[in-house]
Protein backbone atom coordinates (compact mmCIF):
# COMPACT_ATOMS: atom_id res chain seq x y z
CA UNK A 1 0.00 0.00 0.00
CA UNK A 2 1.42 3.62 -0.74
CA UNK A 3 1.47 6.22 0.84
CA UNK A 4 -1.09 8.08 -2.03
CA UNK A 5 -4.09 5.05 -0.82
CA UNK A 6 -5.16 7.19 2.33
CA UNK A 7 -5.86 10.88 0.32
CA UNK A 8 -7.58 8.27 -2.65
CA UNK A 9 -9.71 7.18 -0.37
CA UNK A 10 -9.99 9.35 2.80
CA UNK A 11 -13.79 10.76 2.42
CA UNK A 12 -14.88 7.50 1.58
CA UNK A 13 -13.68 6.20 4.85
CA UNK A 14 -15.02 9.22 6.21
CA UNK A 15 -18.31 8.66 5.83
CA UNK A 16 -18.17 4.74 6.73
CA UNK A 17 -16.97 6.15 10.06
CA UNK A 18 -19.74 8.85 10.22
CA UNK A 19 -22.05 6.06 8.87
CA UNK A 20 -21.04 3.52 11.47
CA UNK A 21 -20.69 5.82 14.69
CA UNK A 22 -24.39 7.01 13.56
CA UNK A 23 -25.84 3.62 13.41
CA UNK A 24 -24.96 2.65 16.73
CA UNK A 25 -25.50 5.88 18.42
CA UNK A 26 -28.47 5.97 17.10
CA UNK A 27 -29.44 2.88 18.79
CA UNK A 28 -28.63 4.12 21.77
CA UNK A 29 -31.26 6.76 21.19
CA UNK A 30 -33.83 4.07 20.11
CA UNK A 31 -33.17 1.92 23.37
CA UNK A 32 -33.96 4.73 25.28
CA UNK A 33 -37.29 6.27 23.18
CA UNK A 34 -38.89 2.81 21.51
CA UNK A 35 -36.87 0.08 24.01
CA UNK A 36 -35.78 -1.70 20.51
CA UNK A 37 -33.14 -3.07 20.82
CA UNK A 38 -35.21 -4.18 23.79
CA UNK A 39 -34.51 -3.19 27.42
CA UNK A 40 -36.60 -3.09 30.85
CA UNK A 41 -35.35 0.56 31.27
CA UNK A 42 -36.99 3.66 28.77
CA UNK A 43 -36.96 7.17 30.49
CA UNK A 44 -39.55 9.71 30.78
CA UNK A 45 -39.67 11.81 27.45
CA UNK A 46 -38.82 14.56 29.54
CA UNK A 47 -36.03 13.59 32.11
CA UNK A 48 -32.44 14.26 30.77
CA UNK A 49 -32.22 10.70 29.52
CA UNK A 50 -35.34 11.13 27.84
CA UNK A 51 -33.88 14.40 25.77
CA UNK A 52 -30.72 12.41 25.41
CA UNK A 53 -32.49 9.60 24.10
CA UNK A 54 -34.46 12.11 21.36
CA UNK A 55 -30.77 13.39 20.80
CA UNK A 56 -28.99 10.37 20.11
CA UNK A 57 -32.26 9.03 17.75
CA UNK A 58 -33.08 12.33 15.69
CA UNK A 59 -28.95 13.61 16.09
CA UNK A 60 -27.71 9.58 14.68
CA UNK A 61 -30.39 9.70 12.35
CA UNK A 62 -29.59 13.17 10.87
CA UNK A 63 -25.49 12.01 10.68
CA UNK A 64 -26.77 8.59 9.33
CA UNK A 65 -27.29 10.48 5.92
CA UNK A 66 -25.22 13.35 6.69
CA UNK A 67 -27.52 16.27 6.65
CA UNK A 68 -26.06 19.12 8.70
CA UNK A 69 -23.00 16.93 9.47
CA UNK A 70 -21.04 19.73 11.24
CA UNK A 71 -23.49 21.21 13.70
CA UNK A 72 -24.84 18.04 14.38
CA UNK A 73 -22.10 16.31 15.30
CA UNK A 74 -20.78 19.54 17.25
CA UNK A 75 -24.08 19.42 19.50
CA UNK A 76 -23.39 15.24 19.82
CA UNK A 77 -19.81 16.22 20.89
CA UNK A 78 -20.81 18.47 23.59
CA UNK A 79 -23.56 15.77 24.50
CA UNK A 80 -21.08 13.43 25.20
CA UNK A 81 -18.68 15.70 26.65
CA UNK A 82 -21.25 16.27 29.68
CA UNK A 83 -22.43 12.69 29.44
CA UNK A 84 -18.92 11.83 30.54
CA UNK A 85 -17.98 14.50 33.24
CA UNK A 86 -22.18 14.15 34.65
CA UNK A 87 -22.76 9.97 34.58
CA UNK A 88 -19.63 8.16 34.28
CA UNK A 89 -16.38 10.38 35.90
CA UNK A 90 -17.97 10.75 38.76
CA UNK A 91 -17.84 7.07 39.81
CA UNK A 92 -14.30 6.64 38.54
CA UNK A 93 -11.82 8.68 36.90
CA UNK A 94 -10.63 6.15 34.78
CA UNK A 95 -12.92 5.44 32.06
CA UNK A 96 -12.17 1.52 31.36
CA UNK A 97 -13.70 1.71 35.49
CA UNK A 98 -16.35 3.55 34.93
CA UNK A 99 -17.83 2.63 31.77
CA UNK A 100 -17.42 5.83 30.48
CA UNK A 101 -15.00 4.80 27.10
CA UNK A 102 -17.91 4.58 24.66
CA UNK A 103 -18.80 8.35 25.29
CA UNK A 104 -15.22 9.22 25.13
CA UNK A 105 -15.11 8.15 21.60
CA UNK A 106 -17.98 9.20 20.82
CA UNK A 107 -16.78 13.14 21.74
CA UNK A 108 -14.16 13.12 20.20
CA UNK A 109 -15.51 11.25 16.39
CA UNK A 110 -18.04 13.64 16.79
CA UNK A 111 -15.93 16.62 17.28
CA UNK A 112 -14.21 15.26 14.31
CA UNK A 113 -17.05 15.32 12.44
CA UNK A 114 -17.80 18.67 13.15
CA UNK A 115 -14.37 20.10 11.75
CA UNK A 116 -14.23 17.84 8.71
CA UNK A 117 -17.78 17.53 7.58
CA UNK A 118 -19.75 14.23 6.60
CA UNK A 119 -17.45 12.88 3.40
CA UNK A 120 -18.42 12.35 0.12
CA UNK A 121 -21.31 9.91 0.92
CA UNK A 122 -23.45 12.64 2.54
CA UNK A 123 -26.41 14.82 1.99
CA UNK A 124 -24.62 17.76 2.70
CA UNK A 125 -21.60 16.71 -0.24
CA UNK A 126 -24.71 16.22 -2.52
CA UNK A 127 -26.18 19.66 -1.82
CA UNK A 128 -22.65 21.13 -1.94
CA UNK A 129 -22.03 19.68 -5.61
CA UNK A 130 -25.48 20.40 -6.42
CA UNK A 131 -24.56 24.17 -5.35
CA UNK A 132 -21.80 24.36 -7.46
CA UNK A 133 -23.81 22.92 -10.43
CA UNK A 134 -21.08 19.66 -10.96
Amino acid sequence: MSDNSAPRWGSEMLSVLRIVSALIFLLHGSQKLFGVPATDQQPPLMSLMGVGGVLEFVGGLLLLVGFLTRPVAFVLSGMMAVAYWMFHAPQNLFPTLNGGDAAILYCFVFLYLAVVGGGKWSVDAMRDSARRGL
